[in-house]
């Protein structure tokens, strides 16, 4: 699944989860040139073909950061030109993020900064530590948060508190982000991946094309008014009348039994 990596590592707990780790540890899985263009890569091939994943678990190496953002001593004098391609290869990263046909959990481990929290916010949803932190610090480095940070923010947590937070660049606290809706659960840091790989497996255990077409809908739809919502999220509930998976669903639920999805 995941093209050969140096700072990315890609494990497969079950046949139908895969857990993505940032693996830079040393530099607080720092974003750098070779990351994000491996990131764009693994998430263009995930995009073109998820094979047999059902759900995939986002998370960072060690257990002090999830992600400190970009890499700012590989970008103390970067070029302009150099800055710019390399910024061109993480927004590309967080639109195939965010289109990703797949649910993606991102598990929150320690710190996310800058670019880690736009991961975070370009996930389906999230689980954080206890002891995680999470800010767009941007506005103090000059620049405004580049990764869909403007655009992701406020629509987890509303525009008024986005606009707080980016341009005072202030951390906060993963209960702070429960609370205002960026995260759906803060664990202990001992109990985080259990917590997110059951989640996964819940998901991985429902219908996989209907898990696929139900977050579709959901994505699209929220970008739509109601009325067109409404058609839309039918333009996709049609395609599954006819799976096997359809019928399948129904046979198990009849006959008392768990239900053998197998994506078709």
């Amino acid at each position: 699944m995941i093209p050969p990596a140096t700072t990315l590592t890609f494990a497969r707990p079950s046949a139908h989860v895969g857990v993505l780790t940032l693996n830079r540890p040393q530099v607080a899985n720092a974003i750098n040139t070779a990351m994000v263009r491996e990131l764009l890569e693994f998430f263009t091939h995930l995009t073109a073909d998820p094979g047999a994943l059902r759900c995939l678990i986002l998370t960072g190496a060690g257990d002090k950061a999830f992600c400190a953002g970009g890499d700012l001593k590989e970008r103390n004098g970067m070029s302009d030109e150099a800055w710019s391609q390399q910024h061109v290869y993480m927004e590309r990263a967080i639109v195939l993020t965010l289109e990703c046909p797949i649910p993606v959990i991102a598990l929150v481990n320690g710190a996310a900064y800058g670019g880690g929290c736009e991961l975070v916010l370009a996930s389906d949803f999230a689980y954080a530590a206890s002891t995680a932190r999470l800010a767009l610090t941007e506005t103090r480095l000059g620049i405004i948060p580049g990764a869909g940070g403007t655009q992701t923010l406020p629509r987890a947590v509303g525009t008024r508190r986005a606009i707080e937070l980016i341009c005072s660049a202030t951390p906060f606290s993963a209960q702070e982000a429960q609370e205002w809706g960026l995260v759906n659960r803060v664990v202990s840091p001992s109990q985080l991946f259990q917590e997110g790989l059951a989640a996964a497996e819940r998901i991985a255990a429902n219908a996989p094309l209907a898990v696929r077409q139900a977050k579709k809908a959901i994505r699209v739809g929220m970008q739509m008014d109601l009325h067109h919502g409404l058609q839309y999220a039918i333009e996709a509930y049609n395609p599954l009348v006819g799976t096997s998976d359809r019928r399948e669903g129904i046979r198990a639920f009849v006959e008392k039994r768990e239900p053998v999805f197998t994506g078709c």
